[in-house]
């Protein structure tokens, strides 16, 4: 399995070398289209806790618990170096669907699924409309912190 091992958010972006600009080019465009989420490094949690173990970047947290009581903190918008490529997570809805699953078929993206998106170069993707996605999750986030919770919760 791929793992990204670092402990701090320079470190991640420098972690492949081949990848920094891509990484550094989506960290731009989601600084400029989402401000109000801000960046930070999301460690993964630990075996046995809410949330998946990986390490991200992420850009605005939120709270959600599991059904066994155990809350963690978790990006808004996460985005985590893969194998081959680079996936973007989204924790927000829009009238109780994926926000990203909205903008399906229309993101450039190599593959895209109900809360995210994945892709190998930048400039492969339809940057207007990424950052347009990246702006109406801000936005959902800022007017109903609680959006998503209920996603990470089955809406």
């Amino acid at each position: 399995m791929f793992r990204v091992a670092v402990d701090s958010l320079e470190a991640y972006f420098a972690f492949d070398p081949d990848r920094t600009g891509e990484l550094k080019a989506l960290d731009a465009l989601i600084q400029k289209t989402a401000p109000s989420l801000k960046r930070h490094f999301h460690a993964g949690t630990p075996a046995g806790e809410a949330g998946m173990r990986v390490k991200l970047i992420g850009y605005g947290q939120f709270q959600y618990a599991i059904k066994s009581g155990k809350t963690t903190s978790w990006p808004v918008i996460g985005v985590a170096l893969q194998k081959h490529y680079i996936s973007v997570y989204m924790a927000v809805t829009r009238n109780g669907k994926s926000l990203v699953s909205c903008y399906a078929g229309k993101l450039g993206a190599l593959r895209s699924g109900g809360n995210n998106f994945s892709f190998e170069k930048f400039a492969d993707l339809n940057a207007p409309v990424v950052g347009s996605l990246f702006t109406e999750a801000a936005t959902i986030f800022k007017a109903d912190k609680e959006n998503p919770v209920r996603y990470m919760q089955g809406s």
